[in-house]
């Protein structure tokens, strides 16, 4: 929602809303215990002449039996925030929206920056620890057992990031002598079975058809692939039409989430669905 000819910085957000882009219920308690956490965060900016420390609201108001929220953000953190939006496509953010782990949303973010590598660096268990708040300065430490740290931290994070979001990986732990030390973490892209609306995300002319976003138009691509669509006229002609690669995308939703099942053939299933094969005989599916 963060726009740069927005003068006022005031920003609402509709808690339905909300709600289904996160396929979760919320109460204005949660929002307000959650707004207050992120309100009494410090960030901390180092550059070569100076450490800056900011805070991120300058106001959060509630109001009252309408199920909306205004959120007025501090000045100085502005351009901190569409730096984060510029590297994030709306897609991602859908994706990271659904995680229900912290650890898992904070995971996701690190390995998004290493999907082109397919492998992240090498990380000291310490170090990783202190970048998921789990380790403090004073030695303070949570999941301290490596078996709960990758139970409740690791497992459940690839867990949910293999499910919801663009991303598959997977991770290693590293010893050194008896005890683990160190971990890596492996990535590589995925489709992702959702469907965002029309306006979200940049329109890149000779790449995306005109009606589609960017991420769309290479989630549609992957999603072929995954169901070995290769013919070249065959994807040309969807890759090229937005109605097409929206089907594409909304078939993928609602095979992941039940509302269509194909038992066998999926691509033909596809393929007849988009208009594109004439059925030589009913496909077994249910809705």
């Amino acid at each position: 929602m963060l726009r740069k000819d927005k003068t006022d910085g005031v920003y609402e957000i509709v808690v339905k809303d909300l709600s289904a882009m996160t396929s979760k219920e919320y109460k204005y308690g949660y929002l307000r215990k959650a707004t207050e956490e992120m309100g009494s965060r410090m960030f901390e900016i180092s550059t070569a002449k100076s450490l800056k420390q900011l805070w991120m609201f300058q106001r959060v108001e509630y109001m009252i039996g309408e199920g909306r929220i205004e959120i007025e953000f501090a000045n100085p953190i502005k351009p901190y925030l569409f730096d984060l939006k510029d590297n994030f496509t709306s897609f991602q953010l859908y994706a990271a929206l659904r995680l229900g782990s912290k650890y898992a949303k904070r995971i996701y973010a690190l390995c998004s920056q290493w999907k082109d590598k397919g492998q992240t660096q090498t990380f000291s268990l310490d170090e990783f620890k202190k970048m998921l708040s789990l380790l403090d300065d004073k030695g303070n430490e949570q999941y301290k057992p490596i078996s709960m740290f990758k139970k409740f931290v690791l497992d459940e994070s690839v867990k949910q990031i293999n499910r919801h979001t663009d991303l598959e990986i997977g991770y290693t732990l590293q010893k050194r002598g008896r005890s683990f030390n160190s971990v890596t973490f492996t990535v590589k892209a995925q489709p992702l079975a959702v469907v965002l609306p029309l306006k979200d995300g940049p329109i890149k002319a000779g790449v995306a058809p005109v009606g589609v976003s960017d991420a769309q138009h290479q989630n549609a691509r992957l999603l072929l692939e995954k169901w070995n669509i290769k013919r070249a006229d065959v994807v040309n002609q969807i890759m090229n039409s937005a109605d097409l690669v929206q089907e594409v995308n909304k078939f993928a939703y609602e095979l992941q989430t039940g509302k269509v099942k194909v038992e066998k053939n999926v691509a033909g299933y596809l393929l007849t669905r988009l208009g594109l094969k004439e059925p030589k005989g009913k496909e077994k599916t249910t809705k």
